[in-house]
C-alpha cells in the first residue's frame, strides 16, 4: 500500500480509540483490541497475520510487565504498610522546614513513588499535603502540584516504574543509562514544574482544605529510620546500575560479569529488593507471615486492568509495527525534516492528547518509530535518550480523558477548569522538560 494510506490508516486508527473511549464509551481495552484489528485490515494484513500479531503484541509486553508490576506492587506496599514511605516524606519536611515544605513535598513525590503506581502514590502521600496545609494554612495548590510533579516525573521517567522499565525494554535501551538520564530529566522537571510553577500559579488559583479532614496518624514511633527507608527504595535502582556501571569493569568472560550482569536485570532487582522489604523489614519488625501475605495479595489486585489495558496497546503498537503502518508514518516524519528525538516527542504527544494513556501513547509511539529507529544502528544509550523524549511526550497537554486529570480533581476540590490551569500545565512543563534533556543527551551521546 501507499505510504500516504498507511499513515492514513494510523491517524483513522488514533481517531477512532478516541471515539470509542470518549463517545461510545467502551472500555480501553476493548477499543485498542477493536483499533488494533481495523488498523490491520485496513493496512492490508493477511488476516492469519493479524490474530497472530495480536498474540505476540500480548505476549511480548506483558511477559516483561507481569513480572515487573506484580513485584514492584508487593514492594511499594510493603514499604507503605511498615511506615517507610511515611518517614521520608516526614524526615524532608522536617528538614526543610515549613516554608520549603513545596520543594520537600516535590522531591517526597519524586522517592516515594518509584516502587508504586501513580495513582497509589498519590493515594498514599496526598494526607501529607493536607497536614502541612493545616499546619501552616497555606493554599493547598501551593503544596499539592509539587507533589503531584514529583510523583508523575518519577511515574514517566525514572526506574524502576513500570512505563519507563516497559518503555526502555521495547526500546531496547541500556537499563543503566536509561537511569541516568531519567534522573537528569526527572530533577530538573519536577522543580520547575512542582514548586516553581506551583508558587506561581498558586498566586491565581487558590483551593481550601477539605472541611471533613481529620488529622492523620502517621505513627513515627513505629517508623523504621530514615536511613533504611531511604535505602530500601534506593536498593533496586543500585542493583540495576551494577549492570552498567560495575559490570564493563571486570573481565566478560568471568563469573563475576556474569552475576553483575544477572542481578542487573529489572526482574532480579526488584525481586531481590522485594524480598529484602518483606524479610529485613517487614517480618523483622514484627509482622506477621500471615499478615505478609495479605498485603502482597492485596497489592496485585489492582495491578489486572493495568496489565490488561498496557497489553491491549502492546498489541496495538505489534499491529502498527508489522502492518507496515508504523514504518510509513515515521519515514514521512524524518523525510519531512523532523529530527528523530523531536519526532519521538511529537508523536508521543499527539497520541497522548487523542486517547489519554501515558503508558499507551509510549506503547503506540514505539511501534510507529522503532522500525525506523532499528535500521539506524543507535546504541543502547542512545536508545534511553529517545525513550525519555517518548515519556516526556506522552505527559503533555492532559485533559479530560487522562485519569490523572480526574484524579487531581478529586482529591484538591479542584474544577475542571482550575485543573487544566494547575494538573494540565504541570504535566506539560514536566514533559517538555525532560524531553528536552533526552534530546540534549540523544545529540551528544
Amino acid at each position: 500500500m501507499t505510504t500516504l494510506t498507511l499513515v492514513l490508516t494510523a491517524a483513522g486508527s488514533v481517531l477512532l480509540l478516541l471515539f470509542l473511549v470518549m463517545v461510545a464509551r467502551l472500555h480501553a481495552f476493548v477499543a485498542l483490541m477493536i483499533v488494533a484489528i481495523g488498523a490491520g485490515l485496513f493496512s492490508g494484513m493477511p488476516l492469519e497475520q493479524i490474530t497472530q500479531t495480536m498474540q505476540n503484541g500480548m505476549g511480548g509486553t506483558l511477559g516483561f510487565l507481569a513480572i515487573v508490576v506484580a513485584l514492584g506492587a508487593m514492594f511499594g506496599k510493603i514499604l507503605h504498610e511498615t511506615g517507610a514511605l511515611d518517614q521520608i516524606a516526614v524526615k524532608l519536611l522536617n528538614s526543610f522546614g515549613e516554608k520549603r515544605a513545596h520543594y520537600a513535598l516535590g522531591i517526597a513525590g519524586l522517592i516515594c513513588a518509584l516502587p508504586l503506581f501513580f495513582d497509589v502514590a498519590i493515594v498514599l502521600l496526598i494526607g501529607v499535603v493536607f497536614a502541612v496545609a493545616r499546619r501552616t494554612g497555606g493554599n493547598v495548590v501551593r503544596l499539592a502540584i509539587p507533589l503531584f510533579a514529583g510523583v508523575a516525573a518519577a511515574a514517566c521517567f525514572l526506574l524502576p516504574g513500570p512505563t519507563p522499565m516497559l518503555l526502555a525494554d521495547q526500546m531496547n535501551a541500556d537499563f543503566g543509562w536509561m537511569i541516568l538520564i531519567g534522573l537528569c530529566a526527572a530533577i530538573p522537571g519536577m522543580i520547575l514544574a512542582g514548586p516553581l510553577f506551583g508558587n506561581f500559579i498558586s498566586k491565581f488559583v487558590t483551593l481550601e482544605l477539605p472541611e471533613d479532614l481529620t488529622e492523620p496518624a502517621l505513627g513515627q514511633h513505629k517508623m523504621p529510620s530514615f536511613g533504611l527507608s531511604l535505602a530500601l527504595v534506593l536498593f533496586p535502582l543500585v542493583l540495576v546500575g551494577l549492570k552498567t556501571i560495575a559490570a564493563p569493569m571486570v573481565d566478560p568472560d568471568s563469573k563475576l560479569h556474569a552475576w553483575l550482569v544477572f542481578i542487573g536485570h529489572p526482574f532480579l532487582a526488584i525481586l531481590i529488593a522485594c524480598l529484602v522489604a518483606i524479610y529485613g523489614l517487614a517480618i523483622r519488625r514484627g509482622m506477621s507471615r500471615n499478615k505478609v501475605m495479605e498485603i502482597c495479595s492485596a497489592a496485585i489486585q489492582p495491578a489486572g486492568i493495568i496489565l490488561l489495558v498496557t497489553g491491549a496497546g502492546g498489541v496495538f503498537k505489534q499491529v502498527l509495527v508489522d502492518s507496515g503502518v508504523g514504518p510509513a508514518l515515521g519515514e514521512s516524519l524524518i523525510g519531512a525534516g523532523l529530527p528523530i528525538a523531536a519526532a519521538c516527542f511529537v508523536l508521543s504527544a499527539a497520541v497522548r492528547v487523542i486517547q489519554g494513556s501515558a503508558t499507551v501513547a509510549c506503547l503506540t509511539t514505539v511501534g510507529l518509530v522503532l522500525p525506523v529507529i532499528g535500521e539506524l544502528g543507535y546504541s543502547g544509550a542512545q536508545l534511553a535518550a529517545l525513550s525519555v523524549c517518548i515519556a516526556g511526550g506522552s505527559i503533555v497537554l492532559s485533559h479530560v480523558n487522562d485519569s490523572g486529570f480526574w484524579l487531581f480533581g478529586k482529591f484538591t476540590g479542584a474544577t475542571e477548569a482550575q485543573t487544566l490551569k494547575t494538573w494540565t500545565l504541570m504535566e506539560t512543563i514536566l514533559g517538555t522538560t525532560g524531553a528536552l534533556v533526552g534530546m540534549l543527551f540523544f545529540a551528544f551521546l
